[in-house]
């Protein structure tokens, strides 16, 4: 298929912009270029109640944001990650995706403000966020939520620290996660070839924004196929929960997304793969201007409530 034209459009706007590659950035020139892209998403979504809260984990607090929808509770609860690489992206850049979540799904979503690198580097994201995934879980009559009816969600970067914290509170015994939405995640960082060659260039994130973000998250190369880096290689995929998983035709993660789910069906876990084409990496970030990204999240949304209602 041939680039969405919304797409296009963005793409070569941003061309013709003179913006330099993330990989040129430091790390505070990416964070305050990521601030930029916050009203690509839209609209704000009414919910029912917006409020900042703290989560204890090793080490300190994080903060997070709770968001619950219109009526009565207890509300299912959704434990959402921001992506970003692992170095840029917060609250503030997720807000509307957070809250599309919330009012779609019908759900209490509690989103997670996790240690980024370079200053707290792996295993610290996915550390943070099964504890704030436990801490939701016990916590959740004050969330107005309802513990037994508990998932994760993420993008990109959020994407595989939901995959992660799914395989986490399997090996734990819990908490028991019913459903996880994956939105284009990364989840294999061993991957060379395919569609990180053919979409590598030219496509919003590049290769070398990918190599870029690993460096400043991984210790070294050898935590690449840590499956706390990389949940595809775990050695074992059975028994994980139900999943969706989003993936973009021009993105250079569609392939590791698509063999994730892949995997899982062959372990017995009901995945459903889903490709958007036309559309790159990031495009639910992008809800605002991009009708296709628009329709990846509400998808996400209505898979969430299937699975919590």
């Amino acid at each position: 298929m041939p680039l969405d034209p919304q797409v296009e459009g963005l793409l070569n706007q941003i061309a013709t912009s003179g913006a330099p590659p993330i990989a040129s950035m430091t790390v505070d020139q990416a964070r305050s270029m990521s601030d930029g892209f916050v009203a690509m998403g839209g609209e704000q979504v009414p919910v029912a109640a917006v409020r900042d809260i703290s989560i204890p984990v090793d080490g300190g607090t994080i903060a997070g944001r709770v968001y619950t929808p219109d009526g009565a509770g207890p509300h299912p609860i959704v434990v959402f990650f921001h992506g970003g690489g692992f170095v840029i992206g917060d609250l503030e850049s997720h807000d509307n995706v957070a809250r599309t979540i919330c009012r779609g799904a019908e759900a209490v979503v509690v989103a997670v403000d996790y240690r980024m690198a370079p200053e707290h580097r792996f295993p610290v994201a996915p550390q943070d966020c099964f504890a704030a995934t436990r801490w939701a879980a016990e916590h959740a009559d004050e969330l107005g939520a309802d513990a037994s009816r508990l998932a994760v969600c993420g993008d990109s970067a959020g994407g595989n620290l939901s995959a992660v914290v799914t395989q986490l509170a399997r090996d734990a015994g819990g908490p028991a996660i019913r459903f996880a939405a994956l939105i284009y995640p990364t989840v294999d960082m061993t991957l060379t070839g395919g569609s990180i060659v053919e979409n590598g260039k030219g496509y919003f994130l590049e290769k070398e924004d990918m190599d870029w973000f690993m460096g400043l998250y991984l210790n070294s190369d050898a935590d690449r196929s840590n499956v706390l880096a990389s949940p595809a290689l775990h050695p074992n995929l059975a028994g994980l929960p139900p999943c969706f998983i989003t993936t973009c035709e021009f993105d250079p993660l569609r392939d590791e997304g698509e063999a994730y789910g892949d995997a899982l069906r062959a372990n017995g876990v009901a995945a459903e793969n889903q490709r958007y084409d036309g559309l790159i990496h990031g495009a639910a970030s992008m809800a605002g201007i991009v009708d296709g990204g628009r329709r990846m999240l509400d998808d996400v949304a209505d898979r969430l409530k299937a699975a919590l209602h």
